[in-house]
């Protein structure tokens, strides 16, 4: 499974970015994830989608971000709205909890 991530960038506190995920493979994913990991940190989950839409999120992003996928086109989304400088990291796209992206890079000044 290849995953190429796109939609990161510079913005304001209290901004908004939508990073997708584009996903190349024949089979089908059963749980895709955005995680994120700011430097000297460690890479922490953000949020987590199944197939069949059963979502999970890191406490710090509940009620701000939204995750979403589209199985048929096997892409995943990540709209991220009321972001904090906190929020600055690299993020990264996961498939299966094996299959990793780049990532692309988030910065949120204050």
């Amino acid at each position: 499974v290849q995953l190429v991530e796109s939609g990161g960038g510079l913005v304001q506190a209290g901004g908004s970015l939508r990073l997708s995920c584009a996903a190349s493979t024949d089979n089908n994913i059963n749980h895709m994830g955005w995680y994120r990991q700011a430097p000297g940190k460690q890479r922490e989950l953000v949020a987590g989608i199944t197939s069949g839409g059963i979502t999970n999120y890191a406490d710090s992003v509940k009620g701000r971000f939204t995750i979403s996928r589209d199985n048929a086109k096997n892409i995943l989304y990540l709209q991220m709205n009321s972001l904090k400088p906190e929020d600055t990291a690299r993020y990264y796209c996961n498939a299966e909890w094996t299959f990793w992206g780049r990532g692309t890079q988030v910065i949120v000044s204050s």
